[in-house]
């Protein structure tokens, strides 16, 4: 049951010794998915020891480069590797045309398809799901088009309790209704509810990444009762007029939106190569909203059931 993030880099600009630009993978009971990748993702997958051939998923949030630029390595290593699965990437629509070119610039033949899906609009919107996680836009505001992701677990079903099963002679057939938390119907089991079969549903899991933004209490609504809030802090608040200007936002700042959305738990990263230290970031936030984490390189986050 597993929900667990894995932070490939949480610098911002420019690549240090310290931290790698942006990438993430989130991987919700063996579903791989990657946030970003930045210049210099593929080592990092190697020395987190990620399994990045189960990646088949990668969202792009926008054309910066310290998001982006290490992806046409990434799909030209897949297919060194004999890649024969569909790759799937969601970003801006000039994504696909960055890729493609470069492709055919080195007369790069794929052996596997690449699939893309272009995202242009400034509303949410669900961009993928499958039988137990959607995808959701997260539109922000940054110096060009630019969004973050929301992961979120469906509505899980109940658990059914293998003793009340068989004790009261349940049939197999019987038993997705139960799960969808229908009464058993028939003969003998008038008097039996749901309840009395059934243990109550694992919660839904959910997980939110923004990245480059300028302060904005819009995307509140679309975070509200997170689990974890990945918030980018590319400074301090004494630095404020900056991240103005740069269209980013401060620690401070990203704590005052996990406050306002009730979120669990607070991640911060996206942090300026000119601070040595992520320490003072989470002491910032943590005036504001206690649960926070100033995020390394190589931590792993796992968002308990």
């Amino acid at each position: 049951m597993k929900f667990e993030i894995t932070i490939l880099g949480c610098g911002s600009a420019t690549p240090t010794l310290l931290r790698n630009p942006t990438s993430q993978v989130v991987n919700v009971m063996e579903r791989y998915l990657m946030i970003d990748c930045a210049e210099g993702t593929q080592l990092q997958l190697r020395k987190y020891k990620v399994a990045f051939q189960k990646i088949d998923h990668i969202f792009i949030s926008h054309l910066h480069g310290d998001h982006y630029l290490g992806l046409v390595g990434l799909i030209s290593s897949f297919h060194l590797f004999g890649r024969n699965k569909t790759l799937h990437i969601y970003g801006p629509s000039d994504l696909e045309r960055i890729i493609f070119d470069q492709l055919k610039a080195s007369k790069t033949f794929l052996c596997y398809q690449v699939e893309f899906h272009s995202l242009d609009s400034n509303k949410s919107e669900l961009i993928f799901e499958d039988s137990i996680l959607e995808v959701h836009t997260i539109p922000l505001k940054h110096r060009i088009y630019c969004n973050g992701f929301l992961f979120k677990e469906k509505k899980k079903e109940r658990r059914l309790s293998k003793e009340l099963i068989a004790k009261y002679n349940i049939p197999v057939e019987m038993m997705p209704k139960l799960k969808n938390g229908e009464d058993p119907i028939g003969k003998g089991w008038e008097d039996i509810k749901n309840q009395d079969l059934t243990l109550p549903a694992h919660r839904s899991r959910s997980y939110a990444f923004c990245s480059d933004t300028l302060y904005t209490e819009s995307i509140v609504p679309l975070i509200q009762n997170v689990d974890v809030l990945y918030h980018e802090s590319t400074f301090l608040n004494d630095m404020k007029d900056r991240a103005k200007s740069t269209f980013h936002s401060t620690a401070q700042q990203a704590a005052n939106i996990a406050l306002l959305a009730n979120v669990n738990s607070l991640l911060l990263g996206h942090y300026s190569a000119r601070y040595n230290s992520s320490i003072d970031f989470e002491n910032e936030a943590k005036e504001v909203f206690k649960n926070v984490k100033a995020v390394r390189d190589g931590d792993v986050i796992s968002i308990p059931i």
